[in-house]
């Protein structure tokens, strides 16, 4: 007679948060955010409200988490390095550029702008576990072409990301252009003209 194995709480509790993490994600994209309520993930995720709130402070602590998880490479990140620091921007900022033009990922990114902005821990965690990681690996990327002559080596890096991703992040946040391949590509030539070695 076989013995019956007793369920591992560990691996329940990764199989519940990953519930909470993709019915947090899929509310988001299917009402908006102003639609979503720690109830309703819950619901959909067929967990408890205080399993929810065991984890997390608050509705966008959950939803940024949920984005947080789509990030997460297991090698952090990392931007392409082929040596032509152009072509790699192209790469990047078409992709980026694709990403906030889809409507699946525009509007839960977008509410999700609107929280940061009103709740300051949730926007000090966006900055510790997405944007700070992220940043650093774009000015890594930089600091391999300014050895490698491809920009100038007293670049202000910050400015460069300001000066590449800003124009993106207005025309998306104001709605005031198309979001296209051609854009991304004028926004890499722009700024590689204006840091030029």
């Amino acid at each position: 007679m076989s013995q019956a194995r007793k369920p591992n709480p560990a691996r329940r509790s990764e199989r519940s948060r990953r519930a909470v993490l993709d019915a947090a994600r899929a509310l988001v994209s299917e009402v908006g955010y102003a639609k979503v309520s720690i109830e309703a993930i819950a619901s959909r995720a067929g967990v408890g409200k205080q399993t929810i709130y065991r984890w997390w402070p608050s509705k966008g602590a959950v939803i940024f988490d949920s984005f947080l998880e789509l990030s997460r490479g297991e090698d952090g990140v990392r931007l392409p390095d082929t040596g032509d620091l152009e072509a790699d921007l192209k790469t990047v900022m078409r992709a980026t550029v694709a990403e906030f033009a889809d409507p699946v990922f525009e509007a839960p990114v977008r509410a999700l702008n609107l929280e940061i902005v009103a709740d300051p821990a949730l926007a000090d965690a966006y900055r510790e576990k997405l944007a700070g990681p992220v940043d650093e690996a774009k000015k890594e990327r930089l600091r391999s072409a300014q050895r490698a002559g491809q920009l100038a080596a007293d670049a202000d890096l910050d400015l460069v990301l300001e000066v590449l991703y800003a124009p993106l992040h207005q025309r998306w946040l104001h709605r005031s252009g198309p979001l296209t391949p051609e854009y991304a590509d004028a926004l890499v030539e722009i700024t590689l003209r204006a840091f030029a070695p």
